[in-house]
């Protein structure tokens, strides 16, 4: 019986919040969470816009993790 562990090379998240503050707190968990499975942040882009619905902003982000090298 052969035992094998596949590492994860990559990973992209998506993020979303009413606000920048709240934004934050979920990318800062991920990157704890994140660094258990030896994957480190390789970049991060954000992006703000209006939602006419809740009339208000909506922040969201996309964070793309690689394996430590």
């Amino acid at each position: 019986m052969d035992f094998k562990l596949d590492l994860l090379d990559s990973k992209v998240e998506l993020y979303e919040a009413d606000d920048l503050k709240s934004l934050e707190g979920q990318i800062e968990r991920a990157i704890d969470i994140n660094k258990a499975l030896m994957l480190d942040v390789h970049s991060v882009s954000h992006q703000v816009v209006f939602n006419p619905r809740k009339e208000r902003l909506l922040y969201s982000a996309v964070v793309h993790f690689k394996l430590k090298r």
